[in-house]
C-alpha cells in the first residue's frame, strides 16, 4: 500500500489492530497520545537541529539519513492516527475545517509569498 491507494480509515485500522493485539488501549489516553506526538515530533526536529536548508536537503538525499527521517515521520503519523482513532476524530473533516478557517485568516491577496502570521498583516 502507498499514499495513492491508502485511506485514512485503512491507516487508522492498521494502528488500531496493532495496538489491540498488544493490549495497549489502556495506555492510550488523550494526554499520553499527545505526549507521544510531541515526543516523536521533537525527535524529527532534532535531526535537523542547527542545520541550514542545504544541509537539510543533504540529509534527505542520503539514504541512511532519509530512512531515519521517514521513521520519525511515521512515528508522528502513528500517534496522530491513534489519537484520532481513540477519540473519534475524523481527520479528513478536521483538516478540511482547518483549511477553510486558515483560508479566511490567510487570504491569498494578503498572504501570498509572505511568511507572516495573520495578525501581522496590518490593516
Amino acid at each position: 500500500m502507498d499514499d495513492s491507494t491508502a485511506t485514512v480509515a485503512s491507516l487508522k485500522g492498521e494502528v488500531k489492530a496493532f495496538c489491540e493485539e498488544r493490549d495497549w488501549d489502556r495506555f492510550h489516553n488523550p494526554k499520553d497520545l499527545a505526549i507521544g506526538m510531541v515526543t516523536e515530533a521533537s525527535e524529527l526536529l532534532d535531526i535537523f537541529r542547527f542545520k541550514d536548508a542545504g544541509q537539510c536537503q543533504a540529509l534527505l538525499s542520503d539514504s541512511g539519513s532519509r530512512e531515519h527521517i521517514e521513521e520519525e515521520v511515521a512515528d508522528v503519523l502513528y500517534f496522530v492516527l491513534r489519537f484520532a482513532q481513540m477519540n473519534g476524530i475524523d481527520l479528513s473533516e478536521a483538516l478540511e475545517s482547518k483549511i477553510s478557517k486558515n483560508a479566511r485568516k490567510y487570504s491569498v491577496d494578503l498572504s501570498k509569498g509572505k511568511n507572516l502570521k495573520y495578525t501581522e498583516f496590518g490593516d
